[in-house]
């Protein structure tokens, strides 16, 4: 076997987890930073020009893609809730409030590098679309499950579906924004891409793991049903390179860290607490897997 396909794969994953693992040193060398400044300036203003730029700006995108692979998204998200509903029935936990971290993978944090390091712009468009649709879900069904109440005041509020519906309006009449605009929404989103990386490492730094034994299994549930899912889909609707590939990556990442948010803010605190668990423990096994699904991406899906 040829070692390009090597030298591939740390190119892809090198930086990312390096970007990660800065963000985890400067968590532990500051335990009283307060991230809230990254956060607000990605979830106001960095998210919604990365969405902005891989979307509407994007030259390799079109809506049908865009479609297909949201619709693709809501698929294995559904195949996922079953999956997770019969694990945490047999584990004994709540199927409602616990729900959220096997369901919801980190494919914007983790996904959408990776997929741009893989497969460059034309992979990031479709991983964009993914993670627009599971960013959707996590202001929906996200919010729904971790305080049983549906609303649809936070999708309204939120500025990342405003620009995400603008974006899906722009593809689906094939309107092409400014080069200033498009030039802005670039550098900004390339820039989130580094500082959620980095607040991925600081939040896996202060996160704390609890009932182990059980929160190791719901994590490997998650991280196995992630390819499993991914290559029944490839297989059933026959996707084959860049398309195939980004649909198995990113539906093979950990548990995003959004679910917790959602679950400190809407949830009790042992709720919470587990699900944090299970986002530190999938996290820190996906360094394992990760490297994995992707060589088995380029491999078998360039």
């Amino acid at each position: 076997m040829s070692l390009a396909i090597y030298f591939k794969l740390f190119e892809v994953i090198f930086p990312v987890f390096f970007i990660i693992g800065i963000g985890y040193w400067f968590g532990k060398k500051n335990p009283k930073f307060n991230s809230d400044i990254i956060t607000t300036f990605a979830g106001k203003i960095g998210v919604p020009a990365l969405l902005f730029y891989s979307l509407a700006a994007s030259t390799t995108l079109d809506f049908k893609t865009f479609f297909k692979f949201g619709s693709f998204t809501f698929l294995f998200v559904a195949c996922f809730a079953v999956i997770g509903v019969v694990i945490l029935k047999i584990l004994k936990r709540d199927i409602v409030l616990e729900l959220s971290p096997l369901i919801l993978p980190n494919t914007g944090n983790l996904g959408l590098p990776i997929c741009l390091f893989a497969y460059g712009e034309k992979g990031f468009s479709v991983a964009s679309s993914i993670a627009a649709v599971i960013m959707l879900l996590h202001f929906t069904v996200g919010i729904f499950i971790a305080s049983k109440k549906f609303s649809l005041k936070p999708l309204i509020t939120s500025i990342p579906m405003h620009v995400l519906f603008i974006s899906g309006f722009m593809l689906y009449f094939e309107i092409k924004p400014p080069a200033f605009l498009v030039n802005t929404t670039m550098l900004l989103g390339y820039s989130t891409i580094f500082l959620i990386l980095t607040s991925l490492g600081i939040a896996l730094s202060t996160l704390k793991t609890k009932n182990v034994n059980t929160n190791i299994i719901i994590a490997v549930a998650r991280l196995i049903s992630g390819p499993l899912i991914a290559f029944s889909i490839i297989r059933y609707f026959g996707l084959k390179s860049y398309e195939a590939g980004v649909l198995l990556i990113s539906a093979s990442m950990p548990s995003a860290i959004l679910n917790f948010l959602l679950a400190k803010m809407y949830s009790k605190k042992i709720h919470a607490d587990n699900i944090a668990s299970v986002i530190v423990i999938s996290t820190t096994l996906s360094f394992i897997t990760i490297p994995i699904v992707v060589f088995v991406a380029l491999k078998y899906f360039s």
